[in-house]
Formats: structure tokens, C-alpha cells, sequence
């Protein structure tokens, strides 16, 4: 269990020093991004992109030396590259860069030089909350927008993969809904059982899988006794899964701006796990993003 972002960036540094590939590296934010992960032991990187672009931002960002430079000025080459790098083995993380999303997913998922493994992509939000005595994990409010139920087992695949990675042996997961009866009229509740079943037989990573289960009963123990409902998790939620990108969305949203939490979040259901940050997310925000990256990879390094 991680109590906050500080032990997810010493937990990454104790891995070993990984190598980032940045696809249209030519963005200040990111690159600033990438020198406080440098500066915290965490990654070098490869930068793909314009050199004629690249350089003069390098300085200006406070970066002079140790980073690898591949000159590409079309962007849709830049990201080919640059996935190319992580396909490879050249480096373990990708990171976005300036580059639109979708071109940058579509060489993600390129059929031939792509990251395809057969699953979903899907985000998983990290959030260290003031008045909560662990790290919060939710998944999926940032790319998916109404999951079935096949797509819906991915995205609880890709998160616990990566909490197990992580080192979290078995985390306590909700799979949220308004209540915890199944109404076949709330078709979410349908597909939380049947999630919720596929942990009881074994066809999840590790983990603790209950639903459908509402946020109250999910984190406080009094409104399980309440409500008459036997869990394994409440009070001691791990990862939150949501029913569609709205939910997700606002309550992520609702933990940053009304509980004063802290946010950090990567892409999961490529072979290496990716960073994707908006200009919006604060610097220190890309950079835990970048250190739950580091420890999302499935095969640790060692300094």
C-alpha cells in the first residue's frame, strides 16, 4: 500500500533508472517533466522529434547534455519512432509529447510497429486525498466513454496488472454503482456481478473484487453496517472502477477540487505503460506520472 506520491517516487527510484522515449519531444512542459524525473533519478530519455526545435527549448528548460536526440520533423514519424524505441527494448516508458492524441495513439496501436496487446486502452488516475489514509486508484475517466462488459474486464485487467507491478499483491477493488442491488433496469449493476464473479473464479489478476457497490458503502464501514452489507473492502478501497467516462471524470474532478487532492495518471493496455498529460497537470503531477510509469513496468530494473 502507498500512502502518498512521495513513496511511489522513492519505490520507482529503488527500480533502477529507466529510459523514456518522448514522441515530438519539442514542448516545454514536457520537457521540464522529463528533466525533474532525471533530476530525481527516475529516467535519461530519448527525444524524438525536430532537433532544430528541441534544442533551444533543452536550454531554456535547464538541460544541456545527456539526452539523446533523433532528428524527425513529421510528427507522425516522430511517434512512429518513437514507439519503435519502446517496442525494441530501447526504452521502458513512452511519453507524449506535442503531438495530437489520436496521431499519437494511432502509432500506439499501428498494427505492425505498435504496442498491441490484444486489450483496451484505458487510464488509470492516481489521487493522494488529504482526509484518505492511502493512494486512490480510478479507472476509466479519461478515454473510454461506456464500456460493455468485455471492455469493462479489460480495463480491471489492465489497472490490477499494474497495481500488482506496482506491488500492491492484492488490492481491494469496487466496482462502483448507485446501490448494490442488481436491477436489470441499471445495467451497470449487472456488469459489476458479473466482473465481480469473474474475480471469485479466478479470471482477474489478484485481487479483491466486490460489486456493484456504492461509494458509500466502499469507503466507510458504518454505512456497510448500515445497510446490512458484508465486505471484504469497505474502508479499504484500493482501485474504484467506474461505469462510464463521466463518472470517472467527475469524480476525479470533484477529489482535486473539493477534497484538495493531488492527481497523477498514466495509459495501461499497451505492452509498456505510457504518459499522457495534459498541459493543464501540474508539474509536479507529471512527474509522479512519470514515476507510476517507472513502476507500472513489468520487469523492474536494478541500479
Amino acid at each position: 500500500m502507498y500512502h502518498n506520491f512521495r513513496e511511489i517516487l522513492d519505490t520507482a527510484k529503488s527500480r533502477g533508472n529507466y529510459v523514456i522515449s518522448v514522441a515530438v519531444a519539442q514542448d516545454k512542459d514536457v520537457l521540464e517533466a522529463v528533466r525533474a524525473a532525471r533530476e530525481a533519478g527516475l529516467v535519461s530519455a530519448i527525444l524524438v522529434g525536430n532537433a532544430k526545435l528541441i534544442g533551444p527549448i533543452l536550454k531554456t528548460v535547464g538541460l544541456s547534455d545527456g539526452y539523446k536526440i533523433i532528428d524527425e520533423p513529421d510528427e507522425e514519424k516522430a511517434a512512429l519512432k518513437a514507439v519503435s524505441l519502446v517496442k525494441n527494448g530501447q526504452a521502458q516508458i513512452l511519453m507524449k509529447g506535442l503531438i495530437n492524441s489520436s496521431t499519437f495513439l494511432k502509432a500506439v496501436l499501428h498494427r505492425e510497429e505498435g504496442l498491441r496487446t490484444g486489450r483496451l486502452l484505458s487510464h488509470l488516475g492516481v489521487f493522494e486525498i488529504p482526509s484518505w489514509d492511502r493512494l486512490l486508484y480510478l479507472s476509466d475517466g479519461g478515454i473510454n466513454i461506456a464500456p460493455n462488459i468485455n471492455e469493462k474486464k479489460d480495463i480491471l485487467v489492465n489497472a490490477l496488472l499494474a497495481l500488482n507491478f506496482m506491488g500492491l499483491e492484492k488490492p481491494n477493488v469496487a466496482i462502483l454503482t448507485a446501490n448494490e442491488q442488481v436491477n436489470s433496469k441499471m445495467p451497470a449493476t449487472v456488469d459489476a456481478r458479473e466482473l465481480a464473479e469473474m474475480g471469485r473464479l479466478g479470471e482477474l489478476p489478484n485481487g479483491i473484487v466486490e460489486g456493484p457497490i456504492a461509494l458509500d458503502v466502499a469507503v466507510n464501514p458504518d454505512a456497510a453496517k448500515h445497510k446490512g452489507i458484508k465486505s471484504q473492502i469497505t474502508g479499504k478501497t484500493d482501485l474504484f472502477l467506474v461505469s462510464n467516462i463521466e463518472t470517472g471524470n467527475a469524480l476525479g474532478k470533484a477529489l482535486i477540487y473539493f477534497a484538495g487532492a493531488k492527481m497523477a495518471g498514466i495509459v495501461l493496455g499497451a505492452t509498456n505503460p505510457i504518459v499522457l498529460t495534459s498541459r493543464a497537470e501540474s508539474s509536479e503531477g507529471k512527474l509522479n506520472s512519470i514515476a507510476l510509469a517507472c513502476l507500472a513496468y513489468a520487469k523492474p530494473l536494478h541500479s
